[in-house]
């Protein structure tokens, strides 16, 4: 019998949140889709991995015992799939969202040619509704990201940089002509949001933490390109890494420093079997070299 290798994350996703909710938002997927997935493992299988009540999802015995496995499964096969695709092509899959490590990328990846002759750097750019650029999927190696990324606890990180947060405003805003703006001053306004299924890391780009209420969401985009377009337009502001004024600058968008915030920070993010994979440490290591 063939199991998608999908159904078992699903599985083990569910397992260790013990609620469908978190592990379908984890997942960026819909909630219903996820259980039609559980299920369809279960009927695979044919035993029933979960005991269902309003207090969550109880792992069976027999699900126990299949969460007991499937990580090492899952970690070794992914393990296995890079290194095969690794060897054929000797091309790192490097997943980011918007400017990844900002002006140190291209020396990095120039160190990573050095060391490793032959090899190149396929940087791949991921829609802010996969804040984990490709690595949750087994579709990197590993991933410049800007943290907190939902489910970071699973992955090794290591911060690169650190750079205070600014807000983004259409230029014609009441606030565009501050030298710097509080975000007290902001609490009213509508927000250029990333979408929901992102949960901790949309919660963190709202400052949700620093709020007194729920903000008020003017509009949803997975993009940088739809994100300026809505600010722009009037449909909201955002909070933004400082180096945003460099690599998005745009007519109808004006960047302003932002206080009374917690600072962002980039780090890269590889897989724990991988510590000891050797092309995978060299990038990290040309990483900490030039950050």
């Amino acid at each position: 019998m063939d199991v998608d290798t999908r159904l078992l994350r699903y599985f083990a996703a569910v397992a260790e949140e013990g609620n469908l909710t978190r592990a379908a938002e984890r997942l960026f997927v819909s909630q219903p889709a996820l259980t039609k997935q559980v299920r369809m493992l279960e009927d695979r299988l044919g035993v029933r991995l979960f005991d269902r009540s309003r207090a969550g999802m109880a792992l069976t015995g027999p699900g126990r015992a299949l969460a007991a496995r499937v990580p090492a499964l899952l970690g070794e096969w992914d393990r296995v799939v890079r290194e095969t695709r690794g060897a054929a092509r000797q091309v790192l899959r490097v997943g980011f969202l918007a400017s990844a490590a900002n002006e140190a990328t291209p020396a990095i990846i120039a160190a990573f040619g050095a060391r490793r002759p032959g090899w190149r750097v396929d940087m791949r750019q991921a829609a802010w509704s996969n804040p984990t650029a490709g690595l949750a999927d087994g579709e990197v190696d590993a991933a410049l990201l800007r943290l907190p990324f939902p489910g970071q606890e699973a992955w090794r990180v290591a911060v690169l940089l650190t750079e205070p947060r600014c807000v983004a405003l259409p230029s014609g805003h009441r606030l565009s002509t501050r030298d710097r703006v509080a975000f007290g001053e902001l609490s009213d306004e509508p927000f250029v949001a990333a979408p929901a299924e992102t949960g901790p890391w949309r919660d963190f780009w709202l400052a949700v933490d620093q709020r007194q209420g729920d903000p008020r969401i003017g509009a949803v985009t997975e993009h940088p390109d739809d994100w300026l377009s809505a600010i722009a337009n009037g449909y909201g502001v955002a909070l933004a890494p400082e180096s945003a004024a460099r690599f998005y600058a745009r007519p109808g968008v004006v960047y302003r420093p932002v206080t009374g915030v917690p600072p962002t920070e980039v780090g890269i993010a590889w897989a724990p079997g991988d510590d000891d994979h050797p092309v995978v440490r060299d990038f990290v290591d040309c990483c900490l070299e030039h950050r």
